[in-house]
């Protein structure tokens, strides 16, 4: 549900030619793409695992999540580090490569709009909202929705 005290810091990130935010309290670090380990019978999406400092954490390609097509890792692509609350309340790290992290940028309550009304047919749970942000749209992500469902069965089967 829309809510304009979703206002705050989110960090902004490009994916393809969209831009989108997470609240910057969900990030913990922001890393350079490193060597990611496959683990067998994944969804495309989830790239594998990293060692970060002793810490196992699942990767996810948020362009492959999203649909996109798949991109080439660039000097600009990088893997933002998030903590996510699962539907069942555990809280895990998880990365998130994305093409390219933009700022951290404070976001009005008169500058959000609520997510498009696509109808029923399509779930926007996702969507915090919509920002006016220095003159463009950037889409503001629920991270916790949209890793729900299957991929919480992934970072559990990663976590096992």
């Amino acid at each position: 549900m829309f809510q304009v005290d979703n206002a705050g810091k989110y960090l902004t990130f490009e994916l393809g030619r969209e831009s989108y935010g997470v609240p910057v309290l969900k990030v913990r670090e922001i890393i350079r793409v490193i060597d990611i380990t496959p683990v067998p019978r994944m969804p495309d999406y989830v790239k594998g695992v990293i060692n970060l400092r002793g810490k196992v954490m699942p990767v996810i390609d948020l362009r492959i999540r999203f649909g996109l097509e798949k991109a080439e890792f660039t000097d600009t692509t990088c893997t933002i580090v998030a903590q996510i609350t699962q539907a069942d309340g555990v809280q895990s790290l998880l990365g998130l490569i994305v093409d390219a992290v933009e700022e951290v940028s404070q976001v009005k309550g008169e500058d959000l709009e609520p997510p498009p009304d696509f109808g029923r047919r399509l779930n926007t749970d996702y969507i915090i909202g919509l920002a006016r942000i220095k003159g463009s749209i950037k889409t503001l992500l629920d991270i916790d929705k949209v890793i729900e469902a299957e991929m919480s069965d992934a970072i559990d089967a990663v976590n096992a």
